[in-house]
């Protein structure tokens, strides 16, 4: 039976297991989308405790914090720990297009959900176009 040797995947095997044990916040991974007149992040927070989760909003600061626990097992030898505990951290500026006063935040299986409505002066809004002969006065517009 022949077998080959890899380099590549052996290398990102290696990258991937010192990324996993880097000190610092977890990276958190996002979808983020506008829904009519709203807007819907969605973040993945698989295995975390719905209870460590933070979401607060400072100004036009939107943070959310999480903290996944390692399974402490007392007499199990670990063959393989790939999946990363610790704390997940990330922050989005909200443009003054948020109505940050109503924002609110529901976790469902593994998954962080925040919408965020748009403010009443970032709708868009129609102009009512009036005329000089529908007031009665007999004005020229000059563009």
């Amino acid at each position: 039976m022949a077998m080959s040797f890899d380099p590549f995947s052996e290398l990102d095997r290696l990258t991937g297991n010192l990324l996993q044990f880097r000190p610092g916040p977890r990276f958190m991974p996002v979808d983020l989308y506008r829904d009519g007149d709203r807007y819907v992040l969605n973040a993945d927070l698989p295995g975390v405790d719905p209870g460590s989760v933070d979401v607060d909003v400072d100004g036009q600061l939107l943070t959310i914090r999480a903290q996944r626990s390692a399974e402490s097992q007392d007499g199990v030898k670990w063959l393989a720990e790939e999946r990363p505990h610790g704390t997940y951290l990330r922050q989005f500026s909200l443009g003054e297009g948020v109505d940050s006063e109503h924002i609110s935040a529901s976790y469902d299986n593994g998954v962080l959900s925040v919408v965020m409505p748009v403010s009443e002066k970032a709708k868009p809004r129609k102009i009512q176009v009036s005329s000089a002969e529908q007031s009665g006065d007999r004005k020229t517009i000059s563009v």
